[in-house]
């Protein structure tokens, strides 16, 4: 786990006054947005997109994107772009290389942040760029996993440096072939394994120049740890002469992100093709086309797994809210709580807002249930999940979480952080092999006041607002942390919390 000083003060998480009434408006998906700027940054004509979000993960990725050439406009509103794809090979921005006591031949650098799209997404790319890139991050992006979908960049024909442990950030990467040759040439049927060392050239930079064919690429990658490893194949994959035929060795968690990048790809008329219903782990093979994608005007979905926090708000506190603009049919891992929330208490319907627009409305009374669920699919929403636990067990009720051993690779380990806060809380959590458990406290028992930590997390700062709608005194160490997904976090929070009738007084968790 990592909890990154901060000088703000705490934040005290506002209780709920009673039941809710609120509508609230959603920017847009963060992981979405992710993949449509990749897309556009790399497609064959400008793209416009509409409805971005303009978060410190989504800003991260535009800067990586225009260090490799491309180029992004507001069009008359931040969350509105026009951009320009970059050509290939990527031109790396020189303004982006260190001017202080650098050489001209010093790389330009990519700040990840703590965003993982932007340390997964971006190394392929810099496979085909036509100068070395250096990835880093914040301190807590140095622990998050990278290894196998660095073998897979080392595979593409590009030289892979770590300069500090082996399969983190900070990573060196170099080209293998000039223009982009090494991805052209490089060997078919290159398999990304499990390499140490500090350095790492793969076959492909070696053999980039003996002119090997150019049919589909093969590549097999761990993904276990991440599907954005998975995913950022995915993405690169079109841009690869005879297009790629990809592998997971293993298991991937949270599926439905892989399929929000295939759906994403064939929106701009590229061919994916998944593997067949039932293929077994280490069989399942994604194929794709060659071609970029096409440019096009998209309109990104607001984000259903941000909207969590707020419809399980009714839960806690009772009455309703409302998120707008919920799409009839999603590639979104956050549809899920259409499912989930009933399961932990609260009743969910889709609507009709008074404009026409769709809208997904929870309603509660501040009675929880347990719950006992596979959240390997859908891990991001975990936190929520856990935080509805956690009441719950002040009202007599257990939980199980399961499936989400690869949340410790998230940014945070999130299993191990989500039972520290639940304990210090005085609720009796703990690990599991692959999850959470949360038991029931005891007759007369109530959850105690206590100053959480969000870890840097923007998902634990989440699970900290939700308990405070029902445990008086919790404070937050770091609120601000949430605008890595959602600036303005407060503001929604209070405005919503503002809708309460205080003529029926919250529940209170005991």
């Amino acid at each position: 786990m990592h909890d990154e000083p901060t000088d703000a003060p705490a934040w005290a998480a506002p209780r709920a006054l009673g039941p809710l009434n609120a509508v609230v408006e959603l920017p847009g998906s963060k992981s979405l947005t992710a993949r449509e700027l990749v897309l556009a940054a790399t497609a064959a004509g400008p793209s416009t997109l509409a409805g971005v979000l303009r978060a410190r993960d989504t800003d991260l990725m535009i800067a990586a994107l225009t260090t490799l050439g491309a180029r992004f406009e507001e069009d008359g509103s931040p969350t509105r772009l026009r951009v320009t794809p970059a050509p290939i090979p990527f031109p790396v921005s020189r303004s982006e290389r260190p001017t202080a006591d650098a050489t001209a031949s010093a790389p330009a650098r990519i700040d990840c942040g703590l965003a993982g799209t932007v340390m997964r997404f971006i190394p392929p790319l810099a496979a085909l760029a036509d100068a070395p890139l250096l990835l880093d991050g914040d301190d807590a992006a140095r622990s998050r996993p990278l290894g196998p979908l660095l073998d897979a960049v080392s595979a593409l024909g590009a030289r892979v440096d770590y300069l500090a442990a082996p399969g983190f950030l900070p990573v060196l990467i170099t080209p293998g072939a000039p223009a982009g040759a090494g991805a052209a040439n490089a060997p078919a049927n290159a398999v990304a394994g499990a390499g140490a060392g500090n350095a790492v050239a793969g076959a492909g930079a070696a053999n980039a120049r003996a002119g090997a064919g150019t049919g589909p690429r093969g590549l097999a990658i761990d993904s276990t740890a991440s599907s954005q490893f998975l995913s950022a194949l995915l993405l690169a994959a079109p841009l690869l002469p005879g297009g790629a035929r990809i592998t997971p060795t293993g298991r991937v968690p949270s599926l439905p992100h892989v399929a929000m990048t295939v759906a994403s790809l064939r929106e701009r008329g590229v061919s994916v093709e998944e593997p067949a219903a039932g293929a077994p782990e280490g069989e399942r093979a994604w194929a794709v086309a060659p071609g970029r994608p096409a440019g096009a005007s998209t309109t990104i979905e607001p984000d259903l797994s941000n909207a969590g926090p707020f419809l399980a708000a009714a839960l806690v506190a009772g009455g309703t809210v409302s998120v707008p603009h919920w799409p009839a049919s999603t590639s979104q891992a956050g549809d899920a709580w259409r499912g989930l929330l009933p399961q932990l208490g609260g009743t969910i319907r889709l609507i009709q807002e008074s404009d026409g627009a769709p809208a997904l409305q929870a309603t509660g009374t501040g009675a929880l249930a347990g719950i006992d669920a596979d959240l390997s699919a859908v891990g991001e929403l975990a936190p929520t999940v856990a935080a509805l636990a956690v009441l719950a067990s002040a009202q007599g009720r257990t939980s199980r979480l399961r499936g989400i051993a690869h949340l410790r690779g998230h940014e945070t380990d999130r299993l191990a952080a989500i039972v520290a806060e639940a304990r210090r809380l005085g609720a009796p959590a703990r690990e599991t092999a692959d999850g959470i458990e949360v038991g029931a406290l005891a007759a007369g028992t109530r959850l105690r006041p206590a100053l959480l930590r969000s870890y840097a997390d923007h998902r634990m700062a989440a699970f900290a607002a939700i308990i405070g709608l029902a445990v008086p005194g919790v404070r937050l160490d770091d609120v601000a942390c949430t605008s890595k997904t959602l600036p303005g976090f407060t503001g929604l929070w209070g405005r919503m919390l503002a809708s309460a009738s205080p003529a029926a007084p919250g529940r209170e968790a005991r």
